[in-house]
């Protein structure tokens, strides 16, 4: 199940997302996903571990089929005044979709791995019902700045100490354990935490710069492969009629049939 935000978790998620260098860094993270899910206008998609629905937004914004989950009621609540009706919601946990297989387009796990007890199912809940691609989205273990609040936590007590950090390299094993060879794609964004963000916003747009592995928020983009069970093809053997067999073969060779193959009343 993991970890279950509260009232006040939820009210101090959303006064941190209302901050403008906050507000910055979310809109890098939300671009990143919607470059690489790149769904198309009417297409459904799963949004797993909504929250307050930091990256919702865009999804409607492209014309999407939105449907969002969360544990927290609180997190559910804020997220519903903001986006009203527009929105299918419902609560319940990652690690037991109650959702039907192939049930979306896509499925999006924006910073939900960090709070759950078991990824790897959470994972496969996740491929389960999308049918296209599922885009994750998690805080990095090697950026400076997840150190940074790791060292922090130790001395002052956040949501963070809460978190598991991932790395790139750690989510595409478990990917691989899963899925098998899929297409896998990654990229990185807020290279350049604090103060310096603003200055870099077209640097941090480039394709190139996103490769680097140390990014803040780091994305990965599974395209998922149909797979179908195969069976041997079964045919049932159908014996010939042994008398018609072997009169047949006694009419060709111009010989009666034989008197253990006549059945007639003697």
């Amino acid at each position: 199940m993991g970890y279950v935000f509260d009232f006040h978790d939820a009210t101090r998620y959303n006064e941190w997302l209302l901050k403008r260098r906050n507000r910055f860094a979310a809109d890098l993270e939300s671009r990143l996903m919607m470059g690489m899910l790149d769904p198309v206008a009417g297409e459904s998609v799963l949004d797993i571990g909504c929250g307050i629905g930091a990256s919702i937004a865009p999804l409607l914004e492209k014309g999407l089929d939105v449907t969002g989950i969360d544990p927290s009621p609180y997190m559910l609540d804020i997220l519903a005044q903001n986006l009203g009706e527009r929105v299918s919601l419902y609560r319940g946990f990652a690690e037991d979709l109650p959702f039907d297989d192939n049930s979306f387009n896509h499925a999006c796990l924006f910073t939900t791995l960090e709070f759950v007890d078991d990824p790897s199912k959470v994972l496969e809940e996740a491929f389960r019902v999308a049918k296209d691609r599922v885009f994750i989205g998690f805080l990095n273990r090697y950026a400076l700045t997840g150190i940074g609040r790791r060292v922090k936590g130790i001395f002052t007590p956040t949501i963070y100490n809460r978190a598991t950090f991932f790395s790139v390299w750690e989510i595409k094993s478990m990917v691989r354990k899963l899925m098998g060879p899929v297409p896998v794609c990654w990229r990185t964004v807020c290279q350049f935490p604090g103060p310096w963000a603003g200055w870099m916003k077209n640097i941090e747009g480039s394709q190139l710069v996103q490769r680097f592995p140390f990014g803040t928020f780091a994305g990965i983009v599974v395209t998922l492969v149909p797979r179908f069970r195969t069976r041997p093809l079964a045919i049932r053997y159908q014996p010939k009629n042994v008398r018609g067999v072997a009169a047949g073969a006694a009419g060709c060779s111009g010989m009666a049939p034989s008197r253990g193959f006549d059945d007639s009343p003697r």
